[in-house]
């Protein structure tokens, strides 16, 4: 665990089939579920939003394929939401890559800095030549870059 005084909590990083990738914790004291029964949990309230944010959308004519990726821009979609607790905000890239950071409720709008984390996913990891996409991965270079643009987000 990083030793980063933050107001960031951790960070999921899924693949499009629900694998998380990554799970990086700055500060989360309190912990009841098992890492398994914790990712599952969250991937499944990001695919229930996902359905609901499609539903509800008074542009959409329910006829919409969940499982099928719409191009960034189009069909209903969130990007956080917030609780007394924490807030929770979400990039999903067009490969379907799915970046959830959970942070202090007060934190702004975090859209520029999730496209940032993307961008060091892409730099430490995608093109790393011993990846192999979609499956979990571990990185020192990408968490300490990480940790670094972090500690400038307080």
């Amino acid at each position: 665990m990083a030793t980063v005084r933050t107001r960031m909590r951790c960070l999921y990083v899924f693949n499009r089939n629900g694998i998380c990738l990554h799970y990086h914790v700055w500060l989360r004291p309190l912990i009841t579920l098992s890492a398994q029964q914790d990712q599952k949990l969250l991937f499944g309230l990001l695919y229930s939003l996902k359905s609901f944010a499609a539903k509800v959308d008074p542009l959409s004519t329910g006829k919409e394929n969940l499982s099928f990726q719409q191009p960034p821009g189009q069909g209903c979609s969130f990007h956080s939401f917030r609780t007394n607790t924490y807030k929770l905000s979400l990039l999903e890239t067009p490969s379907g890559i799915k970046f959830i950071l959970v942070t202090d409720p007060r934190m702004g709008d975090l859209r520029d800095a999730m496209k940032y984390i993307y961008n060091i996913y892409v730099e430490y990891v995608v093109k790393n030549p011993l990846y192999e996409p979609g499956q979990p991965f571990r990185c020192e270079l990408f968490n300490s870059t990480l940790d670094q643009y972090v500690k400038t987000l307080e």
